[in-house]
């Protein structure tokens, strides 16, 4: 059963209560994500994901702390492409507290100059170490050049973009952004709706700015991008555009995903690694954003045989409508089962399944009807889906002494 509000300043509340559970989680979808930035502020969300947490209200950033830890929460944060998530998971009967002291957090964040510095550096900390992560660098700069500018831009950030940002840009940046009628509330767990309701219209009963936050796309970057690199590794990142979550093959499209690279027994690993032993790492996922989807795949292999590498993967692509076995795809939906059953027994996954799927899909999806749709999936859907949306556009990226042939 989904609870569903909306209070007086537009943002959505929705809850799905969870028996037989004594915690709770919940979360904000804040529209104030890397792609919703100014062009030259690549990176500010991640200041302002540590910032606001540096004091809010009458508490300083000892206090705040402190509160947060009194109340035992679990809490996560995070940059994406549309927006900020701020999650909690916590005891049930700390709810009401927690959720004050996020409204403080959201709505009143202190914002001092002093805390600024260190919330910057942080996030340039988080650049320079992408250094030593080729593995993510790579697919930053893949998701980049592959979507539409700007859905692409960086979640981690531009080190000149973050250098050249002040206190008073990023202060204007949350006044603009932070829109509560373009905002979603998300929970999960243990949890009396009225009352949140109630407490939630209180705490946020002020106006907000009501900003459209409509992306103009312009172009995809472009096809191959290579970073030299002198280390005996090369690092490959390839994608490939799919059907988007809303699309009636979306689920199609993720059994064929779970065939291609769902484990070991799938045809990445087995074709790639284990047969030609071409590869230590091999892998590849569904990537979907409300305007674009694609599938992302990454190997990590030696120069020598990098050529090799990418070539073979590229055949996997292109060879995976052929021959779907029962078995495969039998395989292919026990995982994505799995992966769904593991989700419903854990309130803050569930809470992020919830805001994203009314983001996404304008509606929350239910796990019957999640485990129904996978369920009907089969070698023919699979099959006939592949055949007519065949493989053959690719974006890729490489790190390492040598390029790729594409």
């Amino acid at each position: 059963m989904l609870n569903k509000h909306v209070l007086k300043n537009g943002m959505v509340i929705l809850g799905e209560p969870i028996e037989g559970v004594e915690s709770v989680a919940f979360g904000f979808l804040l529209p104030c994500g890397s792609a919703l930035l100014p062009s030259g502020h690549c990176g500010a969300a991640n200041i302002i994901e540590d910032w606001i947490f540096r004091g809010a209200d009458d508490l300083d950033n000892r206090a705040l702390n402190d509160a947060l830890d009194s109340l035992g929460i679990n809490r996560s944060s995070s940059v994406g492409t549309n927006h900020i998530s701020i999650a909690a998971a916590l005891q049930a009967e700390n709810l009401l507290p927690a959720i004050e002291l996020y409204a403080k957090i959201i709505t009143k964040p202190r914002l001092k100059d002093q805390q600024f510095i260190p919330a910057k550096q942080l996030a340039l900390d988080g650049i320079a170490a992408l250094e030593d992560d080729p593995r993510t660098k790579v697919m930053l700069n893949l998701y980049e050049n592959f979507y539409p500018a700007p859905l692409g831009t960086s979640t981690t950030g531009k080190a000149k973009d973050i250098n050249d940002l002040t206190e008073d840009k990023v202060r204007a940046l949350i006044d603009e952004h932070f829109n509560y009628s373009k905002s979603i509330f998300a929970i999960a767990g243990n949890y009396d709706f009225d009352k949140l309701c109630k407490k939630m219209e209180a705490l946020f009963d002020i106006e907000c700015n009501q900003k459209s936050n409509e992306l103009q796309l312009a172009q995809p970057g472009q096809k191959y991008t290579h970073f030299d690199n002198e280390g005996s590794q090369v690092h490959i990142g390839l994608m490939t555009p799919t059907a988007k979550p809303d699309d009636k093959d979306y689920y199609n499209i993720r059994t064929a995903v779970a065939v291609l690279s769902g484990g070991m027994s799938a045809r990445l690993f087995t074709e790639v690694r284990e047969k030609r032993g071409l590869c230590y790492a091999i892998g590849a996922r569904y990537h979907g954003l409300k305007q674009a989807a694609g599938i992302a795949c990454y190997a990590g292999t030696a120069a020598e045989t990098a050529q090799q590498t990418y070539d073979v993967t590229r055949e996997q692509f292109e060879k995976l409508h052929e021959n779907i076995t029962q078995e495969e795809i039998d395989r292919a939906k026990a995982g994505l089962k799995s992966q769904l059953i593991m989700s419903s027994e854990s309130t803050a996954a569930r809470t992020a399944g919830i805001a994203a799927d009314y983001y996404l899909l304008s509606r929350v999806r239910s796990l019957d009807e999640i485990k129904e749709k996978i369920e009907q999936t089969s070698v023919d859907s699979v099959t006939e889906y592949l055949k007519n949306n065949k493989f053959n556009d690719y974006t890729v990226v490489t790190i390492g002494s040598t390029k790729v042939e594409m």
